[in-house]
């Protein structure tokens, strides 16, 4: 699992390179989740949109990543007007850089899949905080809350 923001690229919806060692500078949070436009995804999205003046003003960036392509979330951004970036880890680096790429399990049939989760950085690019396993009524509100007390 990764200590700073990694050297890593994603793809912004607009098909733009984004690297991660770009957010260095003020605080990042870098939440993952499993798919566009699904119930949980939808709804942590929604939650992170809502706050995102409050993320702003407290000087702090919201990237969301899935593997889900930049089309997807464009389409995802647009139906639901999501106030979040999100970027692309279609090939997975991000996922398996930050142990977020899992075994998972669903009536009995294991497989692999993106934990929901979310990671906390300083100004300098050092994590600050994790959370694993993010159930998502109130998430937003306690990574912004943590995210203020940097």
């Amino acid at each position: 699992m990764v200590d700073e923001l990694p050297e890593l690229i994603l793809t912004a919806t607009d098909g733009s390179p984004l690297p991660l060692a770009s957010l260095r500078g003020r605080p990042a949070v870098v939440y993952f989740y499993p798919k566009d436009d699904t119930s949980g995804c939808t709804k942590e999205a929604q939650d992170f949109s809502l706050l995102a003046a409050d993320f702003t003003a407290a000087g702090v960036r919201v990237i969301g990543v899935s593997k889900d392509t930049p089309a997807s979330h464009q389409r995802f951004t647009g139906k639901h007007q999501l106030e979040v970036q999100l970027v692309s880890d279609e090939s997975g680096a991000a996922c398996e850089a930050f142990g977020a790429w899992i075994e998972k399990s669903m009536y009995g049939k294991k497989y692999m899949g993106i934990d929901r989760s979310t990671f906390l950085f300083d100004a300098a690019g050092r994590l600050a905080r994790v959370w694993r396993k993010v159930k998502v009524p109130g998430h937003a509100g306690e990574v912004l809350s943590a995210a203020r007390a940097l």
